[in-house]
């Protein structure tokens, strides 16, 4: 059965080219894809530079393992090495934050993931567009749970990530 699913991308390393990357893989890998604006935001964890995200969706019908599997390997091959710091600069961060309405506890992987409602990096780009869809476990939609967020922490700014690579050349 096929589901919607929603990838976190993030990259405070070279950010503009990274995430630009990230999507050109992201569409090899699994066609045609969704994007929501990207966002600057602060590192979350770590005194760092700023982070730009994004959320990527696309309709699969893979298992959430081999998924994950998938964005490691497009992480890998856009620099990213996995060390023993959770928390620290990324040349990409790929992360399956939901699949559609599963809820999975299996293998490592946690369906959704606690950051979709906890933080703004990823509930802002994912409620811009998937507002109307409901939290798997709460049942309360992504644009209500992003409008409680935002009250608190405000909108991350907007980046024409075009413009910016342009910038960066």
């Amino acid at each position: 059965m096929k589901r919607t699913a929603f990838v976190s991308v993030g990259s405070n390393v070279d950010r503009e080219r990274n995430v630009a990357h990230a999507i050109d893989l992201l569409r090899e890998r699994f066609g045609e894809l969704q994007l929501s604006s990207v966002y600057e935001t602060e590192a979350v964890g770590f005194d760092g530079e700023p982070f730009l995200n994004m959320i990527v969706a696309f309709e699969t019908d893979v298992a959430p393992s081999a998924i994950v599997s998938q964005l490691h390997a497009i992480e890998r091959r856009c620099g990213r090495t996995r060390d023993t710091k959770r928390f620290g600069p990324r040349t990409l961060d790929l992360d399956l934050v939901v699949l559609g309405d599963r809820i999975v506890r299996e293998n490592g992987i946690v369906l959704p993931r606690r950051e979709v409602s906890t933080q703004a990096f990823v509930l802002c780009p994912l409620a811009e567009i998937a507002g109307e869809c409901a939290h798997p476990e709460s049942g309360e939609t992504f644009a209500a749970m992003w409008a409680r967020i935002e009250a608190k922490t405000g909108t991350p700014r907007k980046v024409d990530l075009e413009a910016a690579r342009g910038a960066g050349r």
